[in-house]
């Protein structure tokens, strides 16, 4: 069975713009074209959408599905590789987090900086981040 790109998107649960961005940067192959130049998508680029959808959906970057893509046509290798670039995703989401919790560290902070309804000019939330000489080159995050 064919599928125009629109069917294709919503089969795999997203927009027609990222199906054609996956076509742009390489990581969905080129469809057929109908006779009226309409993209044709078969079941195989509907399993590849899907498995790039989860990917993107595990937070992903494209070049590791970009990998991962080249290596799932590669049945007889070993998985150690793949293993290898899972496990590096995990070292990001661990450094990602370990930013978040300073992240909420220093607004639980700055909250603690106002006890009660006072009026916005006498706000110590206000007067903090006022005071703040931060440079968004210097962010924490």
């Amino acid at each position: 069975m064919r599928y125009r790109i629109g069917e294709a998107a919503k089969q795999a649960g997203c927009k027609v713009e990222t199906v054609r961005y996956y076509e742009q940067v390489g990581l969905l192959p080129q469809p057929l074209r109908s006779e009226g130049n309409y993209r044709l998508y078969s079941e195989a680029h509907l399993a590849q959408l899907r498995f790039i959808r989860h990917c993107r959906s595990l937070d992903m970057p494209i070049e590791d599905i970009r990998k991962l893509l080249t290596l799932r046509e590669q049945p007889r290798e070993h998985c150690a590789e793949i293993n290898a670039l899972v496990d590096e995703h995990i070292d990001r989401v661990d450094s990602q987090m370990a930013l978040l919790e300073q992240l909420r560290k220093s607004l639980l902070a700055l909250r603690s900086q106002c006890g009660g309804p006072d009026s916005t000019d006498s706000c110590e939330i206000v007067r903090e981040l006022s005071s703040c000489d931060c440079h968004p080159a210097q962010s924490t995050v």
